[in-house]
């Protein structure tokens, strides 16, 4: 039986869309289509930001040093950054609904500033009964050591919980391990996929 339901953050429930504030800057800088993506997630100071190594005030220090921005342009890109992002509010819905008969979480790869985005930024941090920060534990997805401390946490089986991550080698990890795991898309019907687990609303 499904006992918990596991949820990625970036990519699932808040997504960038058609991220057009981010390709003006990569126009404007000369990235490649993502690049910014890239530079703020995937470079080394990025990785460390979201292992706890730095702080993301010193991750967006470093980011403003990759180009010759004044202070305002820099305050500027860093706000268009997260401005493409957006709650998957029919997402958020569904959840909101089961929770009261599954025990919700979160695994992402993020910084320090995970919970404060969550509460603040997009007021969604109530749906959840658990937080797993990166950042906090010092390990990131697809590390299996994330999703055991998470299981030790809930103090569930991973047959028992049903995990849902738009990126396949996090999916792959959390199969491997037991888990019930659903590789996500905005056009997939989570609903549906839920079902097929026994997940309904009441819990039966």
């Amino acid at each position: 039986m499904i006992k918990a339901l596991i949820f990625d953050f970036g990519g699932v429930l808040v997504r960038s869309g058609e991220r057009n504030r981010r390709k003006k800057w990569e126009r404007r800088l000369g990235l490649n289509e993502w690049g910014s993506e890239d530079i703020v997630f995937n470079s080394e100071m990025g990785i460390k930001g979201q292992l706890g190594e730095i702080s993301e005030e010193s991750l967006w220090t470093w980011v403003a040093g990759q180009w010759d921005l004044s202070p305002a342009e820099f305050a500027e890109f860093r706000d268009d950054f997260w401005a493409d992002n957006a709650v998957d509010d029919d997402l958020m819905a569904m959840i909101r609904k089961l929770q009261p008969a599954y025990t919700t979480a979160i695994i992402s790869n993020a910084t320090e500033s995970l919970r404060i985005d969550l509460t603040e930024r997009y007021q969604i941090a109530d749906a959840f009964d658990l937080i797993v920060c990166s950042a906090e534990e010092k390990i990131m997805k697809p590390d299996p050591e994330l999703f055991l401390l998470t299981l030790d946490r809930l103090r569930y089986k991973p047959s028992e919980c049903i995990f849902v991550d738009d990126m396949e080698a996090n999916v792959t990890v959390a199969q491997n391990l037991g888990f019930k795991a659903i590789r996500f898309a905005p056009d997939i019907d989570l609903a549906a996929e839920f079902e097929r687990y026994g997940v309904t609303k009441g819990g039966d």
